[in-house]
């Protein structure tokens, strides 16, 4: 028991709270949803970002699983002759579909999948090698930064409950309870508006700010009683950790609306909110086969483009 108890503390200690109570029974809601939703789901041409004969883009719907955009993709490729003349010229006798990058349950946004075994692999390569550029917006309620631009590096792991948290920066490498290690993640947030005030920036590369840098190296200090500001941001994550962006604006104190799992409210001014308010909004990289520069961005979904149109009145 004792040699038990020692190896246990040994472990590194997260410092992102635990999951609230409140989240279980509404994140077993969603699921439920979800999973009904995305049993009906198909895809349609509305829905294509872009596509070729290797890969084929997406704008996922929230509350929609990848795999089920992913199973969706062989009838809309049959049904469409444009996709068909594509298929066509793929010089695969068959598709091989596999999902290039995935996206959270609830949230929507830029969603690509590979048509070949040799492109998913390229395609994985690049995900990996950190090569891909991606943007996304968030609605964020909470204690709004005082800088414009923020990047934050830290830890990412599960702890000895299975859920993911922040671990600090120094933790990196070090062994967790189920056998994994803390993983390094990074993330620059950008502010576009707070309270419906600042002008936004359109999408472009986000170059480190080392200025307004936070390496995380202990449990953040949050003041309940602080005021709860309305907070659109721009995220540029540097890592593809699970729930990054999610547990990087839970340690800066202003969490994703909706984001119960988070601590993100689940009512805000008189309303319920169903999902999180996350948007994979932009996918930059070369292209696999051809070389060329290729930007994919995803339309906006009504609450970012609501809060965006607010700041041109």
């Amino acid at each position: 028991m004792s040699s038990n108890s020692n190896s246990l503390q040994n472990y590194p200690t997260p410092l992102s709270p635990p999951l609230p109570a409140i989240s279980k029974d509404i994140e077993l809601a969603r699921a439920m949803t979800a999973s009904s939703k995305s049993s009906l789901f198909g895809l349609s041409r509305s829905d294509v970002l872009y596509e070729d004969e290797w890969l084929i883009a997406v704008n996922k719907p929230k509350g929609i699983y990848c795999d089920a955009v992913l199973a969706s993709v062989p009838r809309f490729l049959s049904d469409s002759p444009e996709s068909d003349r594509l298929c066509e010229e793929n010089q695969s006798s068959a598709l091989e579909l596999h999902l290039a990058n995935r996206l959270d349950r609830d949230t929507s946004g830029v969603m690509v999948i590979t048509k070949s075994h040799k492109v998913a692999s390229m395609l994985v390569k690049a995900f990996t090698n950190h090569t891909v550029q991606k943007t996304y917006v968030a609605f964020c309620i909470g204690s709004a930064p005082q800088s414009e631009r923020i990047t934050i590096k830290s830890g990412h792991g599960r702890s000895k409950f299975g859920a993911w948290r922040v671990y600090s920066a120094g933790d990196v490498g070090r062994k967790l309870p189920g056998g994994s290690v803390v993983r390094d993640m990074e993330t620059t947030f950008e502010v576009l508006s707070i309270n419906g005030q600042r002008s936004h920036k359109e999408p472009s590369e986000c170059m480190k700010d080392e200025e307004n840098c936070v390496v995380v190296e202990e449990k953040a200090v949050t003041d309940v009683d602080a005021k709860k500001d309305e907070i659109l941001v721009r995220a540029f994550p540097r890592s593809g950790r699970t729930h990054q962006i999610r547990l990087h604006c839970q340690y800066l104190g202003f969490s994703i609306r909706g984001d119960v799992k988070y601590e993100g409210v689940y009512e805000w001014k008189g309303t319920i909110y169903d999902a999180h308010e996350l948007h994979a909004e932009s996918l930059s990289f070369q292209h696999p086969i051809t070389g060329f520069p290729l930007m994919i961005q995803a339309p906006l979904p009504s609450w970012a483009s609501q809060a965006l149109q607010l700041l041109t009145n």
